[in-house]
């Protein structure tokens, strides 16, 4: 049936592409360009147990399958030795890349680094790996999903500690799973309602498998909108939670952001209007990524062009924030009494600053009320008692504690907690594709009629659109404008 010869035909595109880019021997640095104790160097493909036995200098040399061996490493021309150090092999299929592969543990200094790679180029069919080869090879070779792929990358960028958990769970296939459960069920109902078209009338095909199937793709569309009902965490989680901090001049925004970062990252004056260009630094809250910009202070009007420039950036900056900590001195919130005229406050403080509604809109906004230690102790408590407000002194450090805790319950609030049992959305192709997936499958459910078999056949094709938005997140297809993205941002060895 199409279907079935549409999904043959994307995973010969793919072999094909494995084969003709397996056929030579790559090798490289796997670990840091730097000096360090251990170097890793990693040799893949055909030649890999040539190679191994040139460099240890015994052509009939057959080391057992995943251990360790303390071994001499010669240079294969001069037959100088190299270096002394361990060689692991691992013949394929049961290899990261699936071919067979060894591994060159040596001293880490340069100039070890640098022989051994001039003593494998040295060697017939061996070349040096293009930037995320190896990694590429083990897609094309079957052992990874693109999904996978995807956040070996994300594990190798990772800082924080919460971004490292996301891209652990990521790359051993949590999320690559979830997808190809749908893509087979998507598949099922596609192929079924295609035998329904071409045997029904010949066959008898009971006419429940149309019902069936209908029931089963609002099952799988229910399922794939609960998950893109994420508020996008697993992307902040990725990305960084950007957190702009707003204000009117000289009400300590500067003076925060120093507090938070714990050093001088911002000129701190007694000056109103110092910043007047946006800085931003990236810091790990309770191991969530932030990446915090301090703003331009706001005011309608004024007549400096640097200033009116200063904050025709910082409106852009606010126009691509996660999060909006707006800042406000505290004697301001005298007047403050009741959580409804503190949201007055807000609406009032924002016209004040000539920030339009919209531009806040969909972001979570966070008043701050900074100088509290120049208010009464009373003052300062009651207002600390008031919901959606943070009251913090720059000057003192007062509230410190409890201000930053709550900045990290914020965090966990908008990344949420990676979970195996609830991969999230972490690239915004994903979202893309799956948002196709289920406009192809609406368009399935609206179109069909039962009594009208040219209708049914016009929109099968839906589904088979559905499933292929399906295998281009998972790179079931051939699609080389989305691999040479992904494979780009590896580094050498890997």
């Amino acid at each position: 049936m199409a279907l079935l010869r549409s999904v043959s035909n994307g995973f010969s595109a793919v072999f094909r592409h494995f084969a003709s880019s397996s056929g030579c021997t790559i090798y490289s640095l796997s670990s840091g360009h730097v000096k360090c104790g251990v170097s890793v160097i990693r040799v893949s493909g055909p030649q890999t147990k040539q190679a191994l036995r040139a460099i240890v200098g015994n052509s009939e040399y057959e080391p057992k399958q995943r251990q360790a061996y303390l071994k001499s490493f010669y240079h294969p021309t001069s037959k100088e030795i190299i270096d002394k150090g361990l060689l692991l092999w691992f013949p394929g299929p049961a290899s990261f890349t699936g071919e067979d592969a060894c591994e060159f543990q040596v001293h880490g200094s340069l100039a070890v680094i640098a022989a051994m790679l001039d003593a494998l180029g040295q060697l017939p069919g061996l070349r040096p790996a293009q930037p995320g080869e190896f990694t590429k090879r083990a897609f094309f070779g079957g052992k990874l999903d693109l999904t996978a792929v995807e956040g070996l990358s994300d594990l190798i960028h990772a800082e924080t500690e919460a971004q490292r958990k996301q891209a652990l769970l990521q790359s051993t296939g949590t999320l690559g799973r979830l997808y190809d459960n749908w893509r087979k069920r998507l598949i099922r109902c596609a192929a079924h309602l295609e035998a329904y078209i071409d045997f029904a009338e010949d066959e008898q095909i009971e006419g429940g498998v149309i019902l069936n199937l209908t029931k089963e793709l609002r099952a799988v569309q229910r399922e794939i909108r609960a998950h893109l009902n994420d508020q996008r965490q697993g992307e902040l989680l990725r990305d960084g939670v950007r957190t702009v901090i707003i204000g009117a001049p000289n009400v300590g925004k500067s003076s925060l952001l120093n507090l938070l970062c714990q050093r001088a990252v911002s000129i701190v004056t007694e000056q109103a209007g110092t910043t007047r260009d946006i800085i931003e630094t990236t810091h790990s809250f309770g191991g969530y990524p932030v990446i915090f910009a301090d703003t331009a202070g706001l005011r309608k009007h004024t007549t400096d062009a640097i200033e009116v420039e200063g904050m025709a950036r910082a409106k852009q900056c606010l126009a691509q924030s996660d999060l909006i900590l707006l800042l406000t001195e505290a004697k301001a919130l005298r007047d403050v009494d009741s959580n409804e005229s503190l949201n007055d406050h807000i609406e009032s403080y924002l016209q004040e600053l000539d920030i339009p509604k919209d531009l806040c809109s969909g972001k979570y906004l966070q008043l701050v009320a900074n100088k509290t230690d120049t208010l009464p102790k009373e003052e300062s408590q009651r207002l600390s008692k008031l919901n959606n407000v943070l009251t913090i002194s720059c000057h003192k450090q007062d509230n410190l504690p409890q201000f930053l805790g709550y900045l990290e319950q914020l965090l966990v609030q908008l990344c949420g907690t990676p979970q195996a049992e609830h991969p999230r959305i972490t690239q915004s192709r994903y979202r893309q594709q799956l948002e196709r997936c289920i406009e192809h499958i609406n368009i399935f459910l609206r179109d069909y009629k039962p009594d009208v078999y040219p209708d049914m056949a016009i929109a099968a094709q839906q589904l088979r659109k559905s499933v292929r938005c399906i295998e281009r997140i998972t790179g079931h297809v051939s699609c080389e404008d989305i691999l040479d993205v992904v494979f780009k941002d590896f580094c050498i060895g890997k």
